[in-house]
Formats: structure tokens, sequence, C-alpha cells
């Protein structure tokens, strides 16, 4: 058996400059059999031109370039039935050309297919609604789940729901969890304050979109100014890997003005390594997103010795482990400052828990690939049994 790994261009404000090395590593531990499947970028700026989530016209080069040097494996007989392809991203460009093929070679010729969906059509906060992409995404989809020997890997329990109501046929497994590699992600930053020493900072480390409600963080903002019983000398702060930049520009002249009033920092432009490094001088990690499914920047905070307070939504729980001292009644701007006053004054318990297992995700993703996960398969009537349950 072998893995056909159909990775994510990298990008220097986003988790995939890191993917593929966090992958190869869990793969050589397992002792697994892998091929990277090459793709091309369209320039070397790892940077974001069009789009928000990864660049439109990057995304496309990439994902064409990578498929026609899969096909051509394919056609040389390197990819057998014994074999399994993993697409880190549900939406390949080219993808179609798996179909087309598969139903007209041999069955010693269709590798099992393995696709991780990071939100799709399926989720209402999702880009593709916001730029009018969804209609045709949603038929693109159900091309995915009658590809043959096709399995779809959700990231949690919410995300399955959603996919099954979308009436996806296709197996669908729960990895919960982003890949991860705490490892790789704590070796940029190997001297890391201690809670007590560092600064008294919080950051929003999300993209400044509208599905993540930055009008919410920035409202809580103003109240905790206006509010002499909260810690008065704590720095707000946005970290992006990029310029400031949103699907809806009024929260970006909001966050500017807040700038230049002084209740708001903006760490633009950042390389890894400086978010990391900020990171470890930071005492909490605030998100209120609608839609994160998860969230990288939840495991590299929590890898990073930070607090992390994030809203009892969607895939929040089942990520946080049902933990109520370190998540908020959505969308209560009060409780989410009650229980980040208490984060900034000293470390949770459970620093470290939420990167443990997240840096399981890819095992996980090995066992369900080489048949020894079926506890996370989700076709069933019973489905949503586990939702409540504690995965760790």
């Amino acid at each position: 058996m072998e893995i056909f790994y159909m990775g994510l261009e990298p990008y220097e404000g986003r988790y995939t400059l890191q993917l593929q090395d966090w992958t190869e590593r869990a793969y050589k531990k397992r002792r697994i059999d892998y091929t990277i499947v090459p793709g091309t970028t369209i320039d070397d700026t790892k940077a974001i031109s069009v789009g928000q989530v990864l660049d439109a016209h990057g995304r496309s080069y990439f994902g064409m370039s990578q498929m026609m040097n899969l096909v051509q494996m394919m056609r040389n007989g390197r990819v057998t039935s014994k074999d399994i392809i993993f697409f880190e991203d549900m939406f390949q460009p080219g993808m179609e050309s798996l179909p087309y093929i598969l139903h007209q070679v041999e069955e010693k010729h269709r590798p099992k297919i393995y696709l991780r969906c990071l939100a799709q059509a399926i989720d209402p906060d999702d880009f593709v609604h916001v730029w009018g992409m969804s209609k045709w995404m949603s038929l693109y989809e159900q091309m995915c789940n009658e590809i043959p020997n096709v399995n779809i890997l959700a990231t949690n329990e919410e995300m399955v729901a959603h996919m099954r109501i979308a009436n996806w046929n296709a197996p669908i497994y729960n990895i919960s969890g982003l890949s991860f590699g705490k490892e790789e992600v704590q070796s940029r930053v190997p001297e890391r304050k201690p809670f007590e020493e560092r600064k008294m900072r919080v950051i929003f480390g999300a993209r400044w979109d509208q599905e993540k409600q930055p009008a919410f963080f920035m409202d809580m903002i103003r109240h905790w100014k206006h509010n002499t019983k909260l810690l008065p000398e704590v720095e707000f702060a946005i970290c992006c890997g990029g310029p400031l930049r949103s699907n809806n520009q009024v929260y970006v002249d909001q966050a500017r003005q807040m700038e230049k009033e002084g209740t708001l920092k903006i760490y633009e432009n950042l390389k890894k390594n400086e978010y990391y490094d900020i990171l470890a001088d930071s005492r909490v990690l605030f998100n209120c997103a609608l839609q994160d499914w998860v969230s990288n920047t939840v495991s590299e905070a929590d890898a990073m010795g930070c607090n992390v307070l994030f809203p009892a939504y969607r895939s929040f729980p089942e990520t946080f482990a049902n933990d109520e001292t370190r998540m908020y009644v959505p969308w209560s701007g009060r409780d989410a400052m009650e229980k980040l006053k208490v984060l900034l004054t000293k470390p949770s318990p459970s620093i470290g828990l939420i990167s443990d297992w997240t840096d399981g995700t890819i095992d996980r993703m090995v066992d369900i690939m080489t048949g020894t996960g079926e506890q996370w398969r989700r076709d069933g009537r019973h489905y949503r049994t586990p939702v409540c349950e504690s995965k760790y």
C-alpha cells in the first residue's frame, strides 16, 4: 500500500506552509510508504492576492498541475487498487479527471480515494456563499460523492451533520481535528515565557472576514475599555500573515480607527516565526468565529502555552472536550469578558491538551485510510450519538 499525497500550495500566512512537513513526519513515524504528488506554484510570493482562504489563481494553477502529475502516475501503472490517493482539500481543480478515468479502467487500477473537507458549500458561513459560488460548488460536491471508491473526511461531528443533511452518499468519517505538528511548531520558539511573565495581551488570530465576526471582537474591546472593573492594561491585538484585509471593508476601516485611538494593535505581514514569537509572549487567543471547524489557531496558541477562549458553538465544544472554563455562551459579550478576565490572570490547567489531541489528527486519518479507524465512521442512523462525548 502506498499513499499518494495531494497537498496544498504553501502560503506564508496560512498553515499550508507547514502542512506537508507535518504530514511527512507522521507518515515516517508510522513507516507509511508515500509519494508526494508535486504541483507547480503560479509564482514564488507565497501570498494570497485574490480570494480569502487560498489564492484563486494560485489554487487553480497548483491544483491542475498536480492533477496532471497524478494522471500521469495513474497512466503509468504507479497507482493500483492497493493504493490510496489522499487530497488535503475536497476542492481540487481537475478533480473530474478521476471519475472520468476510473469509470473506464479495470478494478485493479482503482485506488481508494480520501477527500478532506475543510468547509465547502455545506457550511452556511463559507466564503463560497459570500461570492455567489455555492450553486456550482454544491454540484461539484455531488460529483465528488460519485467518484469510485471515494471517502469523505470531516473535521468534526458538526461538519458530519452538515454533510448528512446535504445528502452526501459517500462514506463519511470524523477525523476530529485539523492536521497539526506540535513538535515542529514548538521547535520554532523553544524558549517560551512562563505565563506569569507574559505580556497582558489578547490576540485575534483569525482572518478579519465577516464570518469571523470581527465586529463582536471590536465591541468587546470597547466595553472592556469603558469598564473600570476589568483589567485596564490589556493589549488587544490582531495578528495577520499579510496586510489587514476583509471581505467587508467596513471592518478594516473600523480596526484602523481603533488603532489610531490606541485601543487596538494591528500586527501585519507576519512570518510564521514572528507570529509564534508574539503568541509565546501573550496570554490569551480569542475567537468569535461562526465558522472555523476546529481552527489551526487554537492548536498553535495552545502549543505555545497560551490560554484560549472560544464560543461554545458548532465544532468548538468537541475541540475543547466540553471545557466550560475556556468557552463562552455564544454570543454573550458579558460572558466572554468574564471568562477572559480569569484567563488573563492565570493559566488553565488544561493548556496543552488541545494541541496534544490535534497532534494525533494525521494518525487518525492514517488509521481510517488503512482500515483500523472504523470507529470514526459516521454513515449509520446513529451518527449523532457521539456528539456530546469528550474525545480526550
